[in-house]
């Protein structure tokens, strides 16, 4: 159904909305929001694009003697909120962001990956879509509402209840997606305590992107409403798997998935499009990963031993490499990324990926062979001799990689970048010099 001014300004009335969301995310990927009262009068605002908030309060992006900024909502991403109180519901929009001369801000993530797509576009291509596979950790919450590390459930791997004690949360959540309007595909409880996924239908790149954002804010809503704490941070608890966010994407021309050819000689029914496509993956992964997997924490989930990607490598159904081809084909041919965690501000991902991909279609950029043994049983020479090197280990060399990309460099553009570059550069120098409660076990008595 097309969203259009009409139907906002019905279902406000039907609906007995009374404060609107106007919502945007930073460059670091936390969603942001101005909150309104739905009245006629500010809603002509909004959907007249005058609606402003000040821009210098937000990280990275103005200083304050340029904080003027205006909001532009895109009407397709209309919702209400499947919750309320005695003052009414809530509805919101995503937008972009503009400056008070009326362009797009440069540091809009949004703005950012439809930059991307307009390239992508001029390439030839239809669309982007975007498969994403998000998952969560729910913990218990102490007598003062702050988050411990304690579980209320020991499942594992697709449990049920009354092992999967987080089931009715579980549950609520995809209820209220569905009631949002999302096509939730499958939820069940991970490999981890306390450890969830849930899936919902592909989309065009930027409304996945959309998406993700707002399935987190639902997680978090719900959970709490359930006295518990929802987190997607990539590592919270050490010895246990962590949270991924396996990102499924395809390209799509007039005439169907670009990524597919019944005809490969390689027998992979993968085409040349989507050969190249991988070859500019394989070849960048090292230089993006400072914005798929962008904490300190993150790089503590792609280590051995817990099913997270550490090599750049590829293959069909082996699942030890980073990238893999899943079984279906036809329109349903893509690729999975798996290292990317949820962490992550998704149109950022998205853009480096999408860059780094076309880079790989204009340049013809030849895969390399895939993998598909084992990777974790290779031996450091077995793996060096197969071309198989290591993703980043730290965010200080992610960091490092970031700085030496000019593709992904320029897919993030200037005010991005550099804003990004920067905080994260403080984030790792906050990090080197804590002295954590390891160091204090393993040294203070043995020096």
């Amino acid at each position: 159904m097309t969203i259009t001014e009409k139907t906002i300004r019905r279902e406000i009335e039907e609906k007995n909305v009374t404060f609107l969301r106007l919502m945007f995310t930073d460059i670091l990927g936390t969603m942001k929001n101005v909150e309104i009262p739905a009245t006629k009068e500010q809603l002509d605002k909004v959907l007249s694009n005058k609606a402003m908030f000040d821009g210098s309060s937000i990280e990275g992006f103005v200083r304050i003697n340029e904080s003027d900024m205006y909001l532009y909502p895109d009407l397709s991403t209309w919702t209400v909120f499947p919750w309320g109180d005695e003052n009414g519901a809530v509805g919101g929009l995503i937008c972009d962001v503009y400056t008070a001369e009326g362009q797009p801000f440069a540091g809009d993530p949004r703005g950012n990956l439809k930059r991307n797509i307009k390239r992508m576009e001029e390439l030839g291509f239809k669309s982007f879509n975007l498969g994403p596979e998000p998952e969560f950790f729910l913990f218990k919450m102490d007598e003062n509402g702050k988050p411990t590390l304690e579980a209320n459930d020991h499942g594992g791997y697709f449990d049920l209840a009354p092992t999967d004690l987080a089931d009715n949360t579980r549950r609520e959540i995809v209820r209220v997606l569905t009631e949002m309007g999302f096509e939730v595909e499958a939820s069940h409880h991970e490999c981890a305590v306390g450890q969830h996924e849930i899936d919902f239908k592909y989309a065009d790149v930027l409304a996945a992107c959309d998406n993700i954002q707002l399935f987190k804010l639902v997680v978090k809503t719900i959970a709490r409403k359930h006295g518990m704490y929802a987190t997607f941070m990539a590592k919270p608890k050490f010895g246990i798997a962590g949270s991924g966010m396996h990102c499924n994407m395809s390209l799509f021309t007039e005439e169907g998935n670009a990524f597919f050819d019944e005809d490969d000689k390689r027998g992979m029914q993968l085409s040349k499009t989507a050969y190249h496509f991988l070859g500019g993956l394989m070849t960048h992964a090292y230089s993006y990963t400072a914005i798929t997997n962008p904490t300190v924490n993150s790089y503590k989930r792609l280590v051995p031993g817990y099913e997270a990607p550490v090599y750049i490598a590829w293959a069909g159904r082996n699942r030890s490499p980073l990238i893999r081809v899943p079984a279906s084909r036809g329109a349903s041919t893509r690729l999975e990324l798996r290292s990317v965690d949820p962490t992550a501000n998704p149109y950022l991902a998205m853009a480096v990926l999408l860059a780094s991909g076309l880079d790989g279609i204009v340049n013809k950029i030849e895969a390399p062979k895939p993998i598909e043994t084992n990777i974790y049983a290779m031996t450091a020479e077995e793996r060096k001799k197969a071309g198989i090197i290591d993703l980043p280990s730290t965010l200080h060399n992610a960091l490092k990689a970031l700085k030496k990309s000019t593709v992904v460099r320029e897919a993030l553009g200037d005010h991005i970048y550099t804003n990004f570059y920067d905080a994260k550069r403080i984030e790792w120098a906050s990090y080197a010099s804590y002295v954590s409660q390891w160091e204090i076990d393993n040294y203070l008595e043995l020096y």
